[in-house]
Formats: C-alpha cells, sequence, structure tokens
C-alpha cells in the first residue's frame, strides 16, 4: 500500500489516532507509578532503605536507556503498527510479573525489565505524532500524548486507594490490573489503526521513502542533537527524581498518611496534565499571533522552567495547603517541558526520528539515572528531602539557557499559511 500524505487523511481520525497514543502513556505511566505510590509498604514489606529504592529507580533508568537505543533504531526500520503493541505486551507483561515476586532480588528484575520495554514507547508513539501531523500542530499533538502519563499517574493512587487494604501485601493487585490493561490497548491498536495509517519503514509521510544517506545520519552528531541531548537530560532529571520521590516526601518528609498522599497525588498529576497541555496551546496561540514556531516554543519552555523552580519554596515550606499549591505549580512546569522538547526532536531529522529519540533517551535516562541512588542515599545520610528538591527543580533552567545560547538562528515567520497547513 502507498504511502497517505498527511493532508489526505481526515483530521478527526489524526486526533483519535493521538487519543489511542494517550492512553498508552497512561499505561505506560500506571505501570510505572505502581511502585512509587506502594514504595512504603514495599520498603516495609522487604526491609528497604532510601538508598535500595533509589537502586530500583536507577535500574529501571539503565535498561531504559538501553531499550531506548534498541528500540529507537527499530522504530525507523520496522511498521510502528507492529512494533508498537509488541513492546506494550512486553512491558505489561513485566508489570504483572511485578504483582508476584515474594523479594527485593525479583522486584529488581522485573523494574529492570519494565524499564527496557517501556522505552519502546516513546519512539514508537513521537514517530507516529510526526507522521499525522505538520509542524505548527505537532507541539499539541506531542500535548495530547504527553498528557496521558498524568491520566495514567491520576488514576494509579485513585485505583490503588481502593485496592490496597490493611494487608500488607495488597499492593500486588495494582501491577496486575495494570498488566491486564495493557493487553486491552493492543486489541483497541490493531482495531483502530490501519496499515495505511502510517508511512512504511524507512519512509515518511510528508517526504516519502528514504535512501540511506552518509549526510543524513551527520545531524545526530549535529550542534542541535548536542542541545536535545543536553536538554533532555535535564528536564528527565528533574521530572524522574518527582515522579519517584513524592508520594515519599509527602509521607516520610512531612508526615501525611498514605490515603492523603494517594489523594494529593491524583490532584498533582492533574496539575501536571493541565502543565503539558497548556504548554503545546501556548507555543500554537503565541505562533498563531506572529511569532515563530521556535520563538513560541521557547518562551512556552521558559514559563515552565520558571514553575518547576519552585521546588526552592517547596523545600522550605511545612506541611499544610501552601506547600501542596507550590507542589501543584510545580508539576504542571515539569510535565509541560516535555511536548516542547518532543517538537524539537521532530525538527532535527524524518529519516531519523525513531534513532534521534532513542539515542536522547540512552544519554537522558543513563546520565540521571543515577541522581535517584545519591538523592536516597542523602536522605539516609541527612534525613531530609528538602536540599534535593530544591536543586531538582532548577536543572531545567539550564535547559532553557542552552536553547537559548545553541539552537541557533531559525526562520523568522509567524504562523503556517493556510494554502501550506496541514489538518
Amino acid at each position: 500500500m502507498g504511502i497517505i500524505a498527511p493532508h489526505s487523511r481526515p483530521a478527526a481520525r489524526k486526533w483519535w489516532i493521538c487519543g489511542l497514543l494517550l492512553l498508552a502513556s497512561a499505561i505506560n505511566y500506571m505501570d510505572r507509578q505502581t511502585l512509587a505510590n506502594a514504595a512504603v509498604r514495599i520498603g516495609t514489606e522487604f526491609h528497604l532503605n532510601q538508598e535500595h529504592y533509589g537502586d530500583l529507580e536507577l535500574a529501571f533508568g539503565w535498561a531504559f536507556a538501553a531499550g531506548s537505543l534498541l528500540f529507537g533504531a527499530l522504530a525507523d526500520r520496522l511498521p510502528v503498527r507492529r512494533l508498537y503493541p509488541l513492546v506494550l505486551v512486553f512491558w505489561s507483561a513485566a508489570g504483572f510479573a511485578t504483582g508476584l515476586v515474594n523479594g527485593y532480588g525479583g522486584l529488581l528484575a522485573c523494574r529492570t525489565m519494565l524499564g527496557f520495554f517501556e522505552a519502546g514507547h516513546w519512539p514508537c508513539a513521537i514517530r507516529t505524532t510526526r507522521e499525522l501531523l505538520s509542524p505548527e500542530n505537532r507541539a499539541l499533538g506531542n500535548s495530547v500524548l504527553q498528557s496521558g502519563t498524568s491520566v495514567g499517574a491520576i488514576i494509579t493512587p485513585l485505583m490503588m486507594t481502593r485496592l490496597m487494604t490493611a494487608e500488607l501485601g495488597s499492593w500486588r493487585y495494582a501491577f496486575q490490573v495494570v498488566g491486564v490493561l495493557g493487553l486491552l490497548w493492543v486489541i483497541t491498536w490493531f482495531a483502530l489503526v490501519r496499515n495505511g495509517d502510517l508511512a512504511p519503514a524507512g519512509a515518511s509521510a510528508n517526504t516519502g521513502p528514504h535512501k540511506p544517506s552518509g549526510a543524513s545520519w551527520r545531524v545526530l552528531y549535529s550542534r542541535r542533537m548536542l542541545v536535545v541531548l543536553f536538554v533532555i537530560t535535564c528536564i528527565n532529571t528533574t521530572w524522574q527524581l518527582l515522579r519517584a520521590w513524592m508520594p515519599k516526601f509527602l509521607q516520610q518528609g512531612r508526615g501525611y498518611g498514605e490515603r492523603e498522599t494517594l489523594y494529593f497525588t491524583a490532584a498533582f498529576y492533574v496539575a501536571t496534565d493541565l502543565g503539558c497541555v497548556g504548554a503545546g496551546i501556548a507555543a500554537l496561540w503565541l505562533n498563531k499571533r506572529g511569532l515563530s514556531v521556535h520563538r513560541s516554543r521557547l518562551i512556552a519552555f521558559a514559563g515552565c522552567a520558571g514553575l518547576t523552580a519552585l521546588t526552592c519554596l517547596a523545600a522550605v515550606l511545612p506541611r499544610g495547603w501552601p506547600l501542596l499549591a507550590v507542589l501543584l505549580l510545580v508539576g504542571a512546569g515539569a510535565l509541560g517541558l516535555f511536548p516542547i522538547y518532543h517538537a524539537l526532536t521532530q525538527d532535527i531529522s524524518s529519516e531519523h526520528q525513531g534513532k534521534v529519540t532513542g539515542l536522547a533517551g540512552v544519554v537522558a535516562w543513563g546520565l540521571g539515572s543515577p541522581a535517584q541512588t545519591l538523592f536516597g542515599r542523602h536522605i539516609d545520610r541527612t534525613g531530609s528531602f528538602d536540599r534535593g528538591l530544591a536543586i531538582a527543580g532548577w536543572v531545567p533552567l539550564l535547559a532553557f539557557l542552552a536553547l537559548c545560547l545553541f539552537w541557533g538562528k531559525t526562520a523568522r515567520r509567524g504562523p503556517t499559511p493556510p494554502e501550506a497547513a496541514q489538518p
């Protein structure tokens, strides 16, 4: 079957597929957040200290880095329509198996496998939005995709308030429920996405089939690629520290109960979802009012980085509503950075989109994951989450500075003319 040009697909169908990507992101984060939300219980059952918990996140992160390299390359070679559901089946199986472990070793093995196969989600999903959407719509499309992480993280604590009983080991049921949801998504994917909806492997719906080119490979070593690698390392390290440690910070650092923490965690991810979608809308709104696509993205990124830096305020606030309000703003900013980042990667190469995303994942998780162990070790030594939390929120400002200094000149134009725009 020939490649279907983006403008020939009904606009509604494109956004329905983006909605399915949202659901995949939701399941991805439900598998991931079950551990964070049950961390105190699991630590009690398996007698883990804070550094042990950090090591679980480190193993997940390094496995994610390895998976990013493999699946990033495969996403450019194999049909995404088949590769995507395959990795989702494997990560769902790893999540389900987590509910069956009886010790730290089994938990570590399952988290490693989960990280490896979850890495396939992003190269497949980002390649899909690139094929479906035009450049000015990609930040918004990526917001829909990325917002699924918040949806999953909202659902997970609410689900766990129902599944976790007074029995210490009742945390296991959540892992198994989420594993089953992954299999249901695979069935829906094949029912909704047709063979002609996505370009064949090695081709782009925007430009047609590609021929291997040594010059095209050089984009992976370009200045902008180096900037992308620095940006994702900064924003991903901050986000993963917030994701993994916030429930522990609230319970063990500020004295909130388990149920209070679960309910606030759901509210936190509502805020991250609003920030994620808001960043995409803001970038599109600024572009429609005459700013260039890149400048619009940069302003949205700066606003989100500023919100994330409010961790320095959260670190000195005691238990109470001001602390919780600041954490909501931090969450909105921290996740809002990602759709802008994804849009930047989509400007680098159509032929190597999967490799760009995969290589960025390798660097971000490979370099950033040791921060999890260091964070836990610092808490064990000092008994406080505060200093680490304060520092983590300022790291995205370094990413913004790199974009300003090293991205280079872009076209100075406003919104894409109607005749050139794709629905």
